[in-house]
């Protein structure tokens, strides 16, 4: 990540320390502290926080205007103890406090457990602050935070948490399929005085991100999709650049102490001089650090990689292998850049953020797409660099579709189902199994291996692809045989050998070490080879529990893991 801590040294600030009060609040480790203040300051006023904590680490961060004179800051703490704040600039008489940082009482919330997530040192995939691997699971609900009540939220947060899902991909200002919330509010207004925050729409929208945290779920927000017509509303992502920065740090600002993973922009073709735009915009909102990672979401079979890869703000590089079905498509998603360049320096988490949504139409044959080719699209995906994670999306869902339609301007994607329709797909059921599969092994070894095979059928036909990877100690190797068949391997990879159905969950145990596996049958499989050791652990997941209505969220009142001030 770029941030840096730096630390309070002068006698000014230790001075000031040692004359502050006793904590007015407590608030667990990697909770949320919240501050409500007053000010006649403008909501175009840009007013820092430093937060120093108990070993004299400073970070800094800004406050948003909440309507009025009605001013909040907001702030995640990594370490127990105290904490202080000093606000800069025109309320920094007026804004400064404490409060103690406490273990977290939540232990089932892996948040609170395990800390925030971000990058791991070989910079392949997530961790938690403590270490612990983090494997994004993400379902796609772009519609979701807009357009839901706060009831339904709830229960499809609870049910895809059940079914082993760790993240939620949702658009978090309007766009392009949801002109207004579902109060008919709109984020923002434009016109000769600039961009206008509107509070209300995200008074609105912080319980929905609330929630995501709640269910134990990383949010991942859109903050500025860039794909739509200008002419029905204004486009965030085609805000003139110092419009478009502002938005995206009021966003920021407004949720940067909640476990977030950032979506800068959306549905974006980042080259040329569009590559120099978004470079622009996100040294203008992250280039002063950021604790949380930050991505940019492209367009269909869009490889933006390679512009803007050393940028130090942009710590994930996400693709969209699309819902197309022929043999193009297929060949770039398990053979394409994402394979090809995984390696270039400097390394990044590569994720599949927008693989075929179940039921959607594809878009060469026109059919719909299935659980299966779904599934095949994301073992591919993450076999064809190292694991990072990888996103569901069914059609209906992301849309979030109340009765049956065409989604708002995807005329081409088919017609869709109710979201509650589309939540019980047969591949988001698959979802689980990947969940307990990567609970098994150690994901996070693996390394693609085309060389541990002797043969790959997927040089002639496409869809028979065989993905591998391995581990660096060639204790662990994963293949996956997208229509069955035999594998011959270039050499014998493991004294214990499984295939694991991806459709149920089972597993079928292979006797001896061998260089040549048969699947039992003419489905996709997973070959999961290893050198000897014992599985590890890991309990089976509880598939997605029925709906069953949902409680309202708690608007307005402070989550079990958050303290509010003010």
């Amino acid at each position: 990540m770029a941030y840096f801590p730096t630390r309070w040294l002068t006698l000014a600030a230790f001075l000031l320390i040692g004359c502050a009060g006793p904590p007015a609040e407590t608030v667990p480790v990697w909770g949320r502290f919240e501050h409500t203040f007053t000010t006649a300051a403008g909501p175009d006023t840009r007013i820092a926080v430093t937060f120093t904590g108990p070993d004299g680490t400073t970070r800094t961060v800004d406050a948003f205007w909440d309507g009025g004179t009605t001013w909040r800051v907001r702030f995640m703490p990594e370490a127990q103890g105290l904490w202080r704040f000093q606000a800069d600039g025109p309320a920094a008489q007026t804004v400064s406090g404490t409060f103690e940082a406490v273990p977290a009482p939540d232990a089932a919330n892996p948040f609170l457990r395990h800390g925030a997530v971000r990058v791991s040192d070989t910079g392949t995939h997530f961790v938690h602050a403590d270490g612990t691997p983090f494997f994004w699971l993400g379902d796609t609900a772009w519609n979701g935070a807009l357009l839901a009540s706060e009831a339904d939220w709830q229960a499809y947060l609870q049910h895809r948490r059940a079914q082993g899902f760790t993240g939620i991909q949702f658009v978090a200002t309007p766009w392009r399929t949801a002109y207004t919330d579902a109060a008919g509010q709109v984020a923002y207004t434009t016109g000769a005085d600039g961009l206008t925050i509107n509070p209300a729409f995200f008074q609105r929208l912080d319980r929905y991100v609330d929630a995501v945290n709640e269910a134990g779920l990383l949010a991942a927000p859109v903050l500025l999709w860039a794909l739509g017509d200008p002419a029905a509303m204004p486009v965030p992502g085609k805000l003139p650049e110092a419009q478009a920065i502002t938005l995206a740090r009021y966003l920021v600002a407004r949720y940067g102490g909640h476990h977030v993973f950032w979506f800068l922009a959306g549905d974006e073709n980042y080259s040329g001089e569009r590559a120099e735009r978004w470079r622009r915009i996100g040294r203008g909102v992250f280039g002063e650090g950021h604790p949380a990672p930050v991505t940019l979401h492209p367009q269909g079979m869009q490889w933006h990689v390679e512009a803007l890869r050393s940028e130090p703000w942009l710590d994930v590089l996400v693709y969209q292998s699309g819902h197309g079905d022929d043999a193009n498509t297929l060949r770039w998603i398990h053979s394409g850049p994402p394979a090809q360049h995984w390696a270039s320096k400097p390394i990044r988490p590569l994720i599949n953020a927008e693989p075929p949504y179940e039921n959607h139409l594809a878009y060469q044959s026109r059919r719909p797409h299935t659980a299966y080719t779904v599934r095949r699209a994301i073992y591919w995906s993450l076999l064809n660099a190292p694991p990072a994670g990888v996103t569901y999306g069914g059609h209906g869902l992301w849309s979030w579709e109340t009765r049956p339609a065409v989604p708002l301007n995807h005329e081409r994607s088919g017609m869709a189902p109710p979201w509650h329709e589309a939540l019980a797909y047969e591949g988001s059921q698959d979802m689980t199994h990947v969940a307990e599969l990567m609970s098994t092994i150690d994901w996070w070894r693996l390394r693609p291996a085309q060389n541990l095979l002797a043969d790959q059928p997927g040089r002639d036909d496409p869809a028979r692809f065989v993905g591998a990877a391995r581990t660096a100690a060639r204790d662990l190797a994963l293949l996956y045989l997208p229509v069955g068949g035999s594998v011959r391997l270039s050499e014998a990879a493991g004294t214990t050998a499984y295939w694991f159905d991806p459709r149920t969950g089972a597993r079928h145990e292979v006797e001896g070490s061998r260089q040549t596996y048969t699947a039992p049958d003419d489905q996709d499989w997973l070959l999961v080879l290893r050198g000897g050791r014992p599985l590890r652990g890991g309990r089976p997941l509880r598939g997605g529990r029925p709906l069953r209505g949902g409680r309202p969220l708690r608007g307005g009142r402070p989550l079990p893991w958050q303290a509010r001030t003010g």
